[in-house]
């Protein structure tokens, strides 16, 4: 039973970023029926964090009240980045850049986000790296591997892939996708919006050393994201009140699937994680979302593929994988360090104990109050 509860441990990291891969690939389809619709980007956005909030604020003023710290002025700061960077612009732009693609290329354009956040996590020291290193040069070659994939999948179509349950709809498909899509435009307003995204993933680890309460710091992202959200929806569709109108139709679903499930639980699931497995291997399983919205889109929504696509897309997850490979072989030495840390403080203890004349019922309040730090560590 040991052996069993162990291994879910160590499976639940794994667990939990899977089930994250199908609510995003859900969201994709949904989120891009409800574009098709009609509905505003800017508005969804707004709507999407408005949801998530009212959703995570009451579990976090239950649960977090004994552990949720002091708000100062530089957590304020990084909420508000926070809010900026991953809720406001890569949403509007993620949403917008699906209006001019399909979900499948624009799940498939998301690979990139492993590679950008090991650039970053590179940059704020929170991904180590030595170039005289094998594991080392995969994460930068897979960096490069993953950016020339995602070039090839925009500038290269290729032939159309004739799917058995497609042929029925690709005509109309067709004629309806050559008036609406733009992949360059879309291509480039989803890679800004990932490079927003993989910023977010690095300022939300930052914060969490600061501020350790998930819940509240996922509810407060939320919030600062819907007020935000509203400031650009008000500009961007100014003088068109109708799109704020919502019925219980698609647009509500979009609005609260893409809430709770991708905004509210997400944000929360992803900083749990992070503490323990860092930035980039939460972002490691985004080609799962990609093939599930790849099936899904071309039953649901009639999206055809192309070859060039489909070759781009291959491409940007070896990519995706070299940076895998090579962010692997980090762990072996990061537990050596760990267990020679813990080995040395077992041993400084015995020495005190040796050396101390005190009683053992004292010596038994001090190692509890060590417990804690060494698992803590």
């Amino acid at each position: 039973m040991d052996s069993l509860a162990e291994s879910f441990d160590q499976a639940k990291p794994f667990l939990a970023v899977i089930f994250l891969q199908f609510g995003f690939a859900g969201m994709s389809i949904i989120s891009k029926f409800a574009l098709n619709q009609g509905m505003s980007q800017h508005v969804l956005v707004v709507y999407r964090h408005a949801v998530a909030t009212l959703v995570i604020a009451p579990f976090a003023i239950v649960l977090d009240r004994k552990v949720r710290p002091k708000m100062t002025l530089s957590v304020f700061v990084k909420i508000f980045l926070l809010g900026l960077l991953e809720p406001t612009i890569d949403q509007n732009l993620y949403y917008t850049g699906m209006k001019y693609t399909t979900a499948t290329f624009t799940s498939a354009m998301c690979n990139v986000l492993p590679a950008f956040a090991f650039i970053l996590a590179w940059i704020f020291k929170l991904e180590k790296v030595n170039i005289r290193k094998l594991h080392s040069q995969a994460k930068i070659l897979g960096t490069v591997v993953a950016v020339g994939g995602a070039m090839l999948m925009t500038l290269i179509n290729g032939p159309m892939l004739q799917l058995p349950w497609t042929k029925s709809s690709t005509q109309h498909a067709l004629s309806s996708a050559a008036g609406n899509q733009d992949p360059i435009k879309g291509a480039l307003m989803i890679t800004v919006g990932c490079f927003c995204w993989a910023g977010f993933f690095i300022l939300q680890a930052i914060t969490l050393k600061s501020y350790p309460a998930e819940l509240s710091l996922t509810a407060l992202i939320c919030l600062v994201g819907a007020i935000e959200g509203s400031i650009v929806a008000l500009v961007m569709e100014a003088g068109n009140a109708a799109v704020w109108s919502i019925h219980l139709d698609a647009k509500f679903l979009a609005a609260a699937y893409s809430g709770v499930i991708c905004s509210g639980i997400a944000y929360y699931v992803q900083g749990v994680i992070m503490k323990t497995r860092g930035p980039v291997f939460v972002t490691a399983f985004n080609p799962l979302s990609m093939v599930i919205v790849a099936i899904l889109s071309s039953f649901i929504l009639s999206e055809i593929l192309y070859l060039g696509r489909v070759i781009g897309a291959i491409v940007i997850v070896i990519g995706l994988y070299l940076v895998l490979w090579g962010k692997s072989k980090d762990q072996p030495s990061s537990n050596i360090k760990m267990e020679a840390s813990n080995d040395q403080k077992i041993a400084a203890m015995e020495e005190t104990t040796m050396a101390s004349n005190q009683d053992f019922v004292v010596l038994d309040v001090t190692c509890s109050k060590v417990t804690p730090t060494d698992e803590s560590v």
